[in-house]
């Protein structure tokens, strides 16, 4: 019986081969022929889709897998790897075609075995040779993404040295990395970085590198506006770090700020007690920072402040700030700044705000709570949903890079001798601190947008975009979710049942977040519901959380001086004692601006081959109710982003970060 078979070979660059690839059909009956795919003029090529006749002495009946193996062409001295798409079996004119997903590099002397893309949980297999294939594809994924501690007191990662050393297909077409000495060549900084612990002579001086940079709309309005009090607040709701501001409806017992203080900030006839219970008063408080030490840079000390700063929503003038402490220990002779202070004062308990904000976007908000959080819902994903899970199918592609992104990121930027150890106030010890300290009080409901601003109570704040965008993508996310696992699972008592996905929450909460002890998820699923907001929180994260906190960064970074990476003096004790040279002898040096706008650049800069929320290159599920659910998802993305794009269409700076289009699909950046 002859089969017709075609076979996809992938799109980017080196995904063709010409050493020898030959395909068997296993069926439920028995085995096709051992079938040499023929070479077509340069072998199998990139990007194209060839067509094959397979022989087979007996009906094979369903065909269950696909074996695809390699093998050295005997001319060639170099590697030469073949990256499949897809194989696609059609057993006669008129029948159904079977799609099988690969997605997978195959090497010299690989074998590969895929499965039909029909999504099939445990509980639907029948036969042995499928519950054989599926037992033995997990038990190679546990041994090869093994868990390891990476650091005590922050979550597990997987357990690989370098990026190089991962398996070549959670490395597929990932674009190569740039070493940090071309970034700095790129931005013509290469001479500029050799000047350390030297000081910018004045703030207008830093202009000379930022003129030479890539710049947005964004990053142009931020050097024009950094110092007004109007964007300081702004860059609460909708800067690089949305997720600190939260209301005030009574003062923290440290913060030493009296009503009459900051009266006369206040609208007439209103006390700053009427406005607490109003809840009018808002605070960005950056306790988490206290105690951490500060790093040491070329032989210099560099210093951390935990400050408090307290927002009024004036009813004519918006969020105003109307008090900062730089400490959260005051003493009788802690000054309070205020907006009426003297001009330089004023401006450098802002900047010391403004650094313990740089701190928390690079180590908390965008380090710990996208990239490592995504890494465990990635390693627990390979280690216990085989290929043919619907939730596989449904996580891989926002889990995609993650693995060579964060192998990445521990080899050059956050070790002991990394990026952030040669610029960063919290480099080298107080980097870890920090994350132990956010990881022991972090929570699986401050992953969930809605509890998150919930909790904070945010909800009346004007022009909030990241809130008001960020419940969009959430709404999206989980409508389209609630779809697939509603198609997969009947009812409660099937998820329950789902041994795999019992075994990977207990992978999850059990090995990937261990001493965790404030985390709260629970590991079992006990309804559609549970699995629902979990998959949820992890896609958000993935995607729409990372592209929020990442995209941004650059923007609001490059002005060296409108989030300082570090500070080179103590905090002032003495409001008169500021001046433009304490100012200019605490900012970054010059060597320290530099590395922070290369990282920055490097940081969030968009890989070569974007893909947004929701475009799946890699077509996992190939059942059309599923493939209709996709397509249901892109649309309401693209009406969101409509709704977006008018809706900011007259506001400086736009919010365009959470805007579809510039939504990665995975941390892929």
């Amino acid at each position: 019986m002859e089969y017709n078979v075609t076979v996809a070979t992938g799109t980017l660059k080196y995904s063709g081969t010409v050493n020898y690839v030959y395909v068997t059909l296993v069926g439920e009956n028995g085995e096709s022929e051992r079938k040499l795919l023929d070479k077509h003029v340069w072998g199998l090529c990139q990007g194209k889709v060839h067509e094959y006749k397979v022989w087979s002495s007996i009906h094979l009946g369903r065909v269950l897998l696909v074996r695809l193996e390699m093998k050295k062409c005997e001319i060639l001295n170099f590697e030469d790897d073949w990256f499949c798409r897809y194989v696609k079996v059609t057993q006669s004119e008129g029948e159904r075609t079977q799609t099988f997903p690969c997605y997978r590099w195959l090497r010299e002397n690989d074998k590969v075995e895929i499965r039909d893309g029909t999504a099939k949980r445990l509980f639907d297999e029948i036969l042995p040779q499928e519950l054989a294939h599926r037992n033995a594809q997990l038990q190679e994924r546990e041994k090869t993404f093994r868990w390891q501690v990476w650091a005590p007191g922050i979550p597990k990662c997987v357990d690989f040295k370098s990026e190089n050393d991962l398996p070549p297909d959670v490395r597929v077409n990932f674009e190569k990395a740039k070493d940090f000495k071309d970034i700095l060549v790129e931005l013509s900084l290469l001479k500029l970085v050799s000047l350390k612990n030297m000081s910018w002579n004045n703030l207008e001086a830093f202009d000379y590198i930022f003129c030479a940079l890539p710049k947005s709309p964004t990053a142009e309005y931020i050097k024009e506006h950094w110092k007004e009090d109007s964007f300081f607040v702004h860059q609460f709701m909708n800067g690089a770090n949305p997720r600190m501001i939260q209301r005030c409806r009574k003062l923290p017992s440290n913060l030493a700020v009296q009503g009459n203080m900051v009266q006369d900030f206040l609208h007439p006839n209103t006390t700053l007690d009427k406005e607490l219970e109003a809840g009018n008063i808002y605070l960005v408080d950056y306790a988490i920072l206290d105690g951490i030490p500060g790093n040491v840079i070329h032989g210099k000390q560099q210093y951390i402040a935990a400050p408090l700063c307290l927002l009024y929503e004036h009813p004519d003038k918006g969020l105003i700030p109307i008090a900062i402490q730089l400490v959260q220990n005051p003493t009788k002779n802690t000054p309070i700044f205020l907006p009426n202070d003297r001009d330089d004062a004023w401006l450098l308990a802002k900047m010391w705000v403004r650094h313990a904000e740089f701190q928390i976007l690079e180590v908390l908000s965008h380090l710990l709570r996208t990239h490592l959080i995504a890494e465990v819902f990635c390693v627990a994903t390979l280690r216990q949903l085989p290929a043919v899970h619907p939730i596989y199918k449904l996580l891989i592609p926002h889990l995609k890079h993650t693995l060579v992104i964060n192998c990445r990121a521990r080899t050059s930027l956050i070790s002991s001798d990394g990026i952030f150890k040669q610029a960063v106030s919290t480099g080298g010890d107080g980097l870890l601190m920090l994350a132990q300290k956010e990881y022991n009080l972090m929570t699986y409901r401050s992953l969930q947008p809605y509890c998150d601003l919930r909790d904070r109570d945010v909800s009346k704040l004007n022009k909030y975009f990241y809130r008001d965008y960020s419940l969009k993508l959430w709404d999206a996310i989980e409508k389209f979710v609630s779809s697939i696992v509603s198609l997969y699972y009947r009812s409660d008592s099937e998820v329950m049942q789902d041994l795999e996905l019992q075994a990977w929450i207990k992978d999850i909460v059990k090995e990937g977040f261990a001493n965790a002890s404030n985390f709260g998820l629970p590991n079992e699923l006990q309804n559609k519901q549970e699995l629902i907001t979990l998959l949820g929180v992890i896609i958000f994260t993935s995607s729409a959380q990372h592209a929020a906190i990442n995209n941004a960064q650059f923007d609001f970074c490059s002005w060296v001086f409108n989030t300082p990476c570090t500070m080179r003096q103590p905090p002032p004790t003495d409001k008169d004692s500021v001046t433009m040279e304490l100012i200019m002898s605490t900012l970054p040096d010059i060597n320290q601006s530099c590395i922070a706008v290369a990282v920055t650049y490097l940081l969030g800069k968009f890989p070569a081959n974007p893909v947004s929320l929701g475009q799946y290159v890699e077509q996992y599920f190939t059942e059309s109710p599923a493939q209709e659910m996709i397509e249901n998802f892109k649309q309401n993305l693209k009406d969101i982003q409509e709704e977006i794009l008018k809706e900011i269409e007259n506001v400086k700076p736009q919010y365009l970060y959470l805007c579809p289009r510039y939504v990665e699909n995975s941390i892929a950046i």
